[in-house]
């Protein structure tokens, strides 16, 4: 039985011949397009130089982009994050300066990277927030295991633990440096420069208080 054969289809080319270009001794050495590139860097480095020292670079982040490439130079020049951008973690404050963590271990039983850990403590005899009330001994998070999910913050039901500082984890040279402890979640401010948040907490004895408190039961 004879094989069936098919016509040929013809492929449209649409490329053009280049003419063969000899390899002598200048383009074989590569000095010409070495040359021209390094000047070309030249020509970037004394323009840039130049709007530099006139104070006329445009911004990158907010410019539209010029002829050439315009490099962000970190960290003198950051991208402005968006609002709900996640970064690392602070503890916020009330208006007295005390810390709005009462320890109830929400965050921490909410993390699914168990990079949050507290030890919760009494505060002592004759404070009006004893029996109804705990503070963090202890509160340390773990950034390099943290996924930075944001289940810590949709579970506080205090927002005490807050992730709008606007800040990125730096690189360290050491894994002690990304253990952050209570000192340091505490110095942390949010993007509009504060200790506190905007989610208002009414406290125990204010007429607002719908909890109930060692002095008032249901």
């Amino acid at each position: 039985m004879a094989t069936p054969t098919f016509p040929k289809k013809t492929a449209k080319l649409n490329a053009k011949p280049v003419d063969y270009v000899r390899r002598n001794a200048q383009v074989e050495s590569y000095l010409p397009e070495i040359i021209r590139g390094v000047g070309v860097s030249m020509k970037h480095f004394f323009e840039n130089t130049r709007e530099m020292v006139r104070g006329e670079r445009p911004d990158p982040v907010l410019e539209r982009y010029d002829d050439g490439i315009t490099t962000i130079s970190y960290p003198e020049q950051k991208r402005p994050y968006p609002e709900r951008f996640r970064g690392i973690h602070r503890l916020t404050t009330r208006e007295d300066g005390s810390m709005r963590c009462v320890a109830c271990l929400c965050c921490s039983t909410a993390c699914p990277a168990q990079c949050i850990f507290i030890e919760a403590g009494e505060y002592p005899p004759g404070d009006k927030r004893r029996g109804y009330e705990r503070y963090p001994v202890k509160f340390v998070i773990d950034e390099l295991r943290c996924i930075f999910c944001g289940y810590c913050v949709e579970a506080c039901p205090c927002d005490a633990i807050r992730m709008d500082t606007g800040l990125h984890p730096v690189p360290y040279d050491s894994r002690d440096q990304f253990i952050y402890e209570l000192d340091l979640l505490m110095s942390q401010k949010g993007q509009d420069g504060t200790f506190e948040t905007h989610n208002p907490r009414h406290e125990p004895g204010e007429p607002t208080h719908p909890g109930v408190t060692r002095e008032h039961g249901h």
